[in-house]
């Protein structure tokens, strides 16, 4: 029998300790600490290859031909493809589409003639096929295997011989070893254990399905995310049609890269142009407080339109309300511009919105946002047909931006005409664009309005 004993880890840095504590003390954070069982080894010990050190220049290059999903989106966010071996998590709120597109993928690489395995710990196999009839997923090389088992899987596994696993989801495995209850911490890391020395024993590529806690964190400990090879979020509101797939980790690949869907009557749809998807209501119409900023996703240009109101306010504090960018990067911009141009925004609520549900992280689109809320302040629009770029400082100097070219090179693709820019060296000239430098915040504000 195995030795048992109980202990409480924190999901937040990982730190073990025998009781439990309100305050973790390796990384300071409150309520973080939950129960588990630590399984000790058997009795038996296991003899390992002993390997010597090796000088890194004399490592032989390893040839990891990538297979493809069948979605040239699904294989830009990877890095061009799945990489046999490789465990990938898929995370993302309930009823977005995780089980659609991951059903999808399995469809396409089982059309390919590849064995594909899809075990699902929530839905039986009369659900999966309602599914697959409507997303039109039909060969004879896909299993359906209801089972949350984790031994049960694994020979399963041994004996399909699949190039693909599909888990769904990760909190309904357990392993009989450990007594806790499915969904536990520490049945969750120990199923992700498992299948990571699956995947690498046996160069099969699994992709875990994992649910996301109210905060939009993948439930379950932090330590996870550290396991696997990749880490995916699918992202959207569920009563509208589009969704993004973002990478955050990719050991095989950049962790910049995103894909657009749009989910449809038939599945999931790949949107090979997103700035024309995202900018398909605009119709370069001039209404004040709004303005079309390009920003960078990986290697891609996106075209996003950026909104904003400014209005009295009707409480003793203003409101400062933001979605799709960061609250503290608006209510710094706010401040420049109370200091540099002079707008009176301390006693005015403010809004900002990315439309489409786009969520930038990126400086670039300070300058837009400044625009977006001087319009707004002073009920002026902005000529529909100007995109803006520019990083703003606090001081109210308009600083470069990375590959400002693929930029201007998109915003001209879709029509745009002139475009705001910040002065720098090597700006190649576009004869479809005309582009304007700046230098400061109010030389755009001149140019603009």
């Amino acid at each position: 029998m195995s030795n048992k004993k109980p202990g409480y880890y924190c999901q937040e840095c990982g730190h073990f300790t025998a009781r439990w504590m309100g305050r973790c003390s390796g990384c300071g954070a409150w309520n973080t600490y939950v129960e588990e069982v630590v399984v000790s080894p058997r009795n038996h010990r296991t003899v390992e290859r002993q390997v010597e050190p090796r000088l890194l220049i004399e490592v032989p290059p390893e040839d990891s031909d990538r297979r493809s999903t069948g979605m040239t989106e699904f294989d830009r966010v990877l890095g061009g493809g799945v990489v046999p071996g490789s465990l990938i998590l898929l995370g993302g709120d309930p009823g977005i589409g995780k089980s659609t597109l991951l059903l999808q993928v399995a469809g396409a690489i089982g059309s390919a003639g590849h064995r594909v395995l899809y075990v699902s710990g929530e839905e039986s196999p009369h659900q999966i096929k309602l599914r697959a009839d409507r997303l039109g997923v039909n060969n004879a090389e896909l299993f359906v295997y209801p089972q949350t088992n984790l031994e049960a899987v694994e020979e399963q596994v041994a004996k399909v011989n699949p190039l693909l696993v599909v888990v769904d989801s990760i909190q309904t495995m357990y392993i009989p070893d450990i007594t806790s209850a499915s969904g536990s911490v520490s049945q969750v890391r120990g199923c992700t254990a498992r299948l990571m020395q699956l995947a690498k024993k046996q160069s099969v590529s699994v992709f875990v399905v994992g649910h996301v806690t109210k905060e939009g964190m993948i439930a379950g400990p932090r330590v996870m995310e550290h396991m696997v090879d990749v880490v995916l979020y699918f992202e959207g509101e569920r009563h509208q049609t589009f969704r993004i797939l973002r990478g955050v980790k990719n050991r095989f690949g950049s962790t910049n890269e995103i894909g657009v869907f749009e989910m449809s009557g038939i599945g999931l749809q790949e949107v090979a142009n997103p700035s024309s998807f995202f900018l398909m209501d605009h119709a370069f119409r001039n209404v004040a407080g709004t303005v079309v900023v390009p920003t960078m996703e990986g290697t891609r240009p996106l075209l996003v339109e950026i909104q904003s109101l400014v209005c009295p306010t009707s409480f003793g504090t203003p409101r400062r309300m933001t979605a799709g960018v960061d609250h503290n990067r608006v209510a710094l911009i706010m401040a420049v511009l109370e200091k540099r141009l002079g707008l009176m925004l301390g006693n005015c609520d403010a809004y900002v919105n990315v439309v489409g549900g786009v969520r930038i992280d990126e400086p670039a689109a300070d300058l837009g946002i400044a625009m977006a809320l001087a319009s707004s302040f002073r009920e002026r629009a902005i000529d529909g047909r100007v995109v803006v770029i520019g990083e703003l400082g606090l001081t109210g100097e308009i600083r470069p931006v990375t590959a400002l070219d693929k930029r201007i090179s998109e915003a001209a693709q879709l029509g745009f005409g002139c475009c705001i820019v910040p002065r720098q060296k090597g700006l190649r000239d576009i004869s479809e664009l005309e582009t304007k430098e700046v230098a400061t915040l109010t030389e755009a504000f001149d140019l603009v309005f």
